[in-house]
């Protein structure tokens, strides 16, 4: 189908053809008093609202903009660099604040642009243009949550503005939540627009009610509308929506379009309209060569529990390991059978050699990756687990090794673009082997915004805030059994699955979407939305780290300012009328 589709993207750009398509190009060079005029003008205008989903997506080097990426500020993740909103030297001039303002307004003019001038301009039938503005409607809706989650109250605009009508002050937070939920309101109200749509639906992509209450309900999370947020997630299940049985498999292409879905940026493999998880996520053992830009922070792979629903602790593994210092305890990652050379190297690191095993290391570390919670296997290369790469064009099974010595065609080491260095990398969302992608900046499979799973445990969440307990631990287990997780339970205090309280299930749930939704831009929000990122991020000795936790850029927190983002300098600059965030200095 993605062929198909392919195909038929490359003859409509180049003909003008009718489409009924998210993934073509949006409109671009045509004149703003022609857009909407004609039938296939308004098909190509409201393309070109959804074209800002992708926003960030480059080939030439990580934008750090796109959603995932994000998650390099949060628990799960990190980068191969030093980011400056990590390490306590972000300002307001900071580019990166600015290119999430000035792309999130963008997606917001342009639906503006088709709320206001669908109806009076296009030549569509009523029921069509009704359903387009309530799918701009919420993609708005969807920009104005974005920019609230991080800015906390921008300046509303609902009709479309020049450069020099973007004057007003910033609405309050409170404002800018109750436009999301206004436009939310009116999308679910909108009779043209389906529940949801199958599999296979030639407008499969396009938004839906489903989407719809599943975005409102994460506003109510915001707000802490409690009750309301649970009665939208019931909705959502009632529309049909459901947890793929195969969490490892829900992430390749073929299940893209599963009922677990809810809403995605629909990718295609075709340059400029594929994703790039690829690319920044993958490594040079990866078709394509890759540069493995974003990895795994050890805070995650520690959380996953042990296989009875016990908390992971390295001295179980390995007696002493806590007791080591953190030098010393890379002895444990080190490959069987190391040269002089290789030996002397880590002696001069620091690992305490005299704890090495010359034809054991290897299975002795293995045994600290087994019998956990499977959604680990799922989603991290772990040290000396496999991957399907590709080694001179052909297929190869490559070990994740340290240290790297080479590839080859068989039984060759994983090679990173940080050779010198020894992370755990992601394994979810990286395509394998020749087949699945055409390239590594441009994979077919779509991306994920909201899927089922996040709904249930935003869901369990509101429950156990109303003191619904037992109900929100059944939310929790139907995510936990789909992933091979023992359920959590409130009967016998014997077992580590035992929910104590209300507290406890709180954190179990913080913990159960750090598990679930690595590499998907969901953790740097929660931590924000939680008030945790200080804690669980910046606490003393956290950064990006190395498999063994050898720091190689230090976290700083400069201030609980940080939780509400720069307004940027260069806006201020252009409207007076913006008032920065405090503790921010210009």
């Amino acid at each position: 189908m993605k062929k198909i589709l392919t195909i038929i993207v490359a003859i409509c750009t180049l003909t003008g053809c009718k489409k009924d398509l998210l993934e073509t190009k949006p409109y671009s060079q045509i004149a703003s008093e022609t857009m909407w005029t004609t039938d296939n003008l308004t098909d190509q205008g409201i393309t070109g609202v959804y074209a800002l989903l992708r926003y960030g997506m480059a080939s030439g080097g990580a934008s750090g903009l796109e959603l995932y990426q994000m998650d390099a500020l949060g628990f799960t993740g990190q980068t191969s660099g030093a980011e400056a909103v990590m390490t306590g030297t972000v300002t307001p001039g900071n580019g990166y604040f600015s290119s999430h303002w000035q792309n999130l307004y963008e997606g917001i003019q342009r639906a503006n642009d088709a709320i206001k001038n669908i109806p009076l301009k296009s030549p569509s039938v009523a029921a069509k243009k009704a359903r387009y503005v309530a799918e701009a409607k919420f993609l708005r809706a969807y920009f104005y949550l974005r920019l609230n989650q991080l800015y906390k109250g921008v300046p509303i605009y609902t009709e479309p503005f020049t450069a020099d009508q973007a004057t007003k002050a910033r609405n309050t937070e409170a404002e800018v939540w109750a436009q999301v939920i206004s436009d939310l309101n009116d999308v679910i109200s909108e009779v043209n627009l389906p529940d949801r749509y199958l599999a296979g639906n030639a407008s499969y992509g396009h938004i839906t009610k489903g989407a719809a209450y599943a975005l409102r309900g994460k506003a109510y999370m915001y707000t802490q509308k409690w009750d309301l947020a649970s009665a939208d997630f019931q909705k959502v299940k009632d529309v049909g929506y459901s947890l793929f049985p195969n969490y490892s498999a829900l992430f390749k292409t073929a299940n893209e379009q599963s009922a677990e879905m809810i809403f995605s940026i629909q990718n295609i493999g075709v340059s400029g309209f594929g994703s790039t998880t690829q690319f920044y996520c993958g490594t040079r053992s990866s078709f394509g060569s890759c540069w493995n830009t974003y990895h795994v922070s050890p805070n995650l792979v520690d959380l996953y529990e042990n296989a009875d629903g016990s908390k992971f602790n390295w001295d179980t593994v390995l007696p002493g390991y806590s007791s080591l210092s953190v030098a010393e305890r890379e002895v444990y990652f080190l490959r069987n059978n190391l040269t002089d050379a290789e030996i002397a190297a880590a002696t001069k690191r620091g690992a305490k050699m005299s704890l090495y095993l010359p034809t054991g290391n290897e299975a002795r570390i293995l045994a600290a990756y087994a019998n956990r919670d499977p959604r680990l296997a799922a989603n991290v290369i772990t040290p000396y687990s496999t991957y399907l790469g590709v080694f001179s064009g052909a297929n190869a099974v490559v070990t994740s090794r340290w240290p790297y010595r080479s590839e080859a065609a068989t039984n060759g080491d994983l090679r990173t673009d940080t050779q010198s260095l020894f992370y755990y990398l992601y394994r979810k969302y990286v395509y394998e082997g020749t087949s699945e992608t055409p390239a590594r900046d441009y994979g077919p499979t779509d991306f994920a915004l909201i899927r089922y799973a996040d709904v249930l445990l935003m869901w369990a969440e509101a429950l156990n805030e109303q003191g619904a307990i037992s109900d929100a631990i059944g939310k929790v287990n139907e995510v936990r059994t789909r992933a091979g997780a023992l359920p959590l339970q409130n009967v016998n205090a014997a077992l580590p699955t035992y929910v104590t309280g209300q507290a406890d299930l709180r954190e179990r749930i913080r913990n159960e979407r750090r598990v679930e939704f690595p590499n998907e831009g969901i953790n740097f929000f929660d931590e924000m939305r939680w008030k945790s990122w200080k804690d669980k991020v910046f606490y003393a000795g956290n950064g990006v780290k190395q498999v063994w936790g050898n720091v190689v850029y230090a976290y700083s927190f400069k201030g609980d300012y940080l939780y509400n983002w720069a307004i940027p300098s260069v806006e201020i600059e252009r409207n007076p009328n913006l008032k920065q965030n405090p503790g921010w200095i210009n």
